[in-house]
């Protein structure tokens, strides 16, 4: 789908993402058929490639509607019970305008500028900077902020950081990452569990023979095939768990851009969002979160080898890409002041709040 614009690359990315999700529930036929492989050799262990095969085949299509239900029950009790699950693992409780009325003025305030439905706000105690936005739906959308963030980003900054992730909410993103997690989640638990019981038990190739058809007798040759087919299942199912981190990155990396993109949009200022995303670098991580929360992040610094399992597009891409787009100025990585004095009182107050504001092509003067 050819992109041309903002709101054209949200549609194309939409349409991307929903094949990617396709490729989840392909993925979860793969380790069906794999299972199938593992539990005919495991029936009979004499027959040939071309046997277990066809016999996996038809294992596949009689359990095809289970698989496909138990998909959709498992999204089901993600849809219902999510938001409790992050709730529980990150800490974040939902406050109000009087329990934080700076955040929660300037949350309300980008929403009625734009329409927007307000989502709830939640803070979560600690000195890390980051922020995430969850929800499947208008009456569970939550936009979670670290208090550390709050503290240490103005109000202009923490304006753009709201705005990257009200873009989130707008654009689907959240309800398309919580349904890639949960069915990476199904792959990687049943990917897991097969490898622990494979290399943990004295698990064997059979060697009884159950009773079959004299057809189906016909079609075995005299062993060989077994060892082929277990090698085969189990590169299946590695592959089918390689591939599903795989498809959760690349719905990760491709929104954070346009979810920049989108906050300069609501807030008319560039500025912010990159010196935002300068004092958030390398201070995002959440003690005690989970991958799949910290890919819901503004940022995310866990990396893997080569950052080719980084889950983000790096804080310099994303920097250069809103001053070459948007006409931003970089200022660099930024020293965070001393956090020990407390910030002074007051709504609309923040540590840096007499600093001069950010300012770009698109920006408000007040």
């Amino acid at each position: 789908m050819a992109a041309y614009g903002l709101y054209t690359h949200i549609a194309s990315n939409k349409f991307r993402s929903m094949l990617l999700l396709a490729g989840l529930f392909v993925l979860i036929y793969v380790m069906v058929f794999a299972g199938a492989l593992i539990a005919e050799v495991a029936i009979d262990s004499g027959g040939s490639v071309d046997y277990y095969l066809a016999a996996a085949g038809r294992d596949l299509i009689k359990a095809f509607p289970f698989a496909t239900i138990g998909a959709a029950l498992w999204i089901a009790i993600a849809y219902f019970f999510h938001q409790h699950i992050i709730d529980a693992v990150t800490g974040g409780e939902e406050v109000t305008r009087q329990q934080a009325p700076r955040l929660y003025n300037l949350l309300e305030n980008l929403c009625i500028s734009r329409g927007i439905a307000m989502p709830k706000l939640k803070l979560m105690d600690t000195d890390a900077l980051n922020a995430f936005a969850t929800g499947l739906n208008r009456r569970q959308y939550s936009i979670t902020v670290t208090t550390g963030l709050s503290q240490a980003l103005n109000d202009q900054e923490i304006e753009a950081v709201l705005g990257h992730e009200l873009t989130h909410i707008r654009n689907g993103d959240v309800q398309l990452m919580v349904i890639a997690v949960v069915i990476a989640g199904v792959v990687g638990f049943f990917a897991e569990l097969f490898f622990r019981s494979f290399f943990y038990s004295n698990w064997s190739f059979g060697g009884g023979r159950s009773s079959r058809s004299s057809s189906d007798s016909d079609t075995r040759s005299s062993g060989g095939g077994a060892v082929i087919v277990v090698i085969l299942a189990v590169a299946l199912i590695a592959l089918a768990w390689a591939l599903s981190l795989v498809v959760r990155l690349a719905l990760s990396r491709s929104r954070e851009f346009l979810a920049d993109a989108g906050s300069v949009e609501l807030t008319k200022n560039p500025d912010a969002m990159i010196s935002a995303l300068r004092k958030i670098e390398n201070r995002g991580e959440l003690p005690g979160a989970t991958s799949a929360v910290m890919e819901m992040c503004v940022d995310n610094p866990r990396e893997g080898f080569a950052d080719l399992f980084a889950t983000h597009p790096s804080v310099d891409s994303r920097v250069a890409a809103l001053v070459k787009y948007a006409g931003g100025r970089d200022p660099g990585p930024i020293a965070l002041p001393d956090q020990s004095a407390e910030p002074p009182p007051g709504p609309w107050s923040g540590p840096n709040a007499s600093d001069e504001a950010p300012h770009g092509p698109w920006s408000k003067r007040t």
